[in-house]
């Protein structure tokens, strides 16, 4: 026998090298091949957890801003970010989703018209270069609104940029499944690659108005309804001083025996709590004029919630 070939454990002569250590797993895949796998399930976790963290951000900041009070100061964490992120998403979630969904479905539909050896109808061939056609004339609205050669809105811009380039992508992808061949090619993977960065800005571009937009919203709507906020009395031992008419001070009778807190206010709201801090705004705020109280929640000051 060649000196080069080698037995195995059954007797049985294997050319070539032996595989290296740590190279296939017990299955004999190649460790690679879970790697690429593992990447391209964490990929789009990772976006999503991404997007959701951004776009509480944002419209947290938003938020708090109408008040006059930067979300830094506030001290959120993370996860207070994503949490405040998730009812505001539902509804545009769950329209992604469902358009997600018919796109696979027509792109399945379309790879098994592909492997049918039968002509396609001329509607069915067509379609792909219609989607990118429609993708570069939404490319091109995109790029105009965002050069302000026509007015297109803070969220308009972003969606028809990512969402035209989506279209161009998914009808070359549909014309190559119904012509029966595989894609992406090899030539075509660095345009992709740019085309997901541009994707994935554009989607960060947009999310960001909407929270943006979303959080100011839901800004005017509190300032117009602060009794949805607790009722909050706060008892100081020093005077504190509001605009006029936006809380009540009340003098505490000096009692027999000398007592710390001498002046009492009500009429307040509990606008957030974070890091043992109060930030408590008048019942009667207003954005001229408005100003809002931020307060230790220790023994400097007493505070008591009432019902109303």
């Amino acid at each position: 026998m060649a000196e080069g070939n080698r037995r195995n454990d059954g007797g049985r002569a294997t050319d070539g090298p032996p595989a290296a250590e740590g190279d296939t797993d017990s299955g004999g895949r190649p460790w690679s091949n879970w790697a690429v796998t593992l990447a391209t399930l964490l990929a789009p976790t990772t976006f999503i957890g991404a997007l959701l963290l951004y776009f509480g951000f944002a419209y947290t900041s938003a938020l708090y801003a109408h008040f006059r009070v930067d979300a830094a100061t506030l001290g959120f964490s993370t996860q207070d970010y994503a949490l405040r992120s998730a009812g505001p998403l539902f509804v545009p979630a769950g329209i992604a989703l469902t358009v997600a969904l018919v796109t696979v479905l027509v792109y399945y539909a379309a790879r098994a018209l592909g492997a049918r050896s039968g002509r396609l109808p001329s509607g069915v061939r067509f379609a792909p270069y219609l989607l990118s056609v429609g993708g570069l004339v939404l490319f091109a609205l995109g790029m105009l609104g965002g050069l302000d050669v026509w007015d297109a809105g803070a969220m308009e811009t972003p969606l028809l940029l990512g969402g035209g380039l989506v279209l161009v992508v998914y009808g070359r992808a549909l014309f190559f499944k119904l012509n029966g061949a595989d894609y992406p090619v090899a030539r075509e993977r660095l345009a992709l690659a740019l085309v997901a960065a541009l994707v994935g800005l554009s989607s960060f571009w947009a999310v960001h108005a909407y929270a943006k937009q979303h959080g100011d919203d839901d800004a005017r709507y509190l300032a117009r309804n602060l009794w949805l906020r607790p009722a909050v009395t706060v008892d100081t031992p020093e005077r504190l001083y509001f605009p006029p008419r936006q809380a009540r001070e009340t003098v505490l009778p000096v009692a027999d025996h000398p007592q710390r807190f001498r002046y009492r206010y009500e009429g307040l709201r509990l606008l957030a709590e974070v890091n043992g801090r109060m930030f408590l705004i008048p019942e009667h705020w207003s954005e001229t004029g408005g100003s809002v109280l931020v307060i230790p929640a220790g023994n400097a000051v007493r505070v008591a919630f009432r019902a109303d």
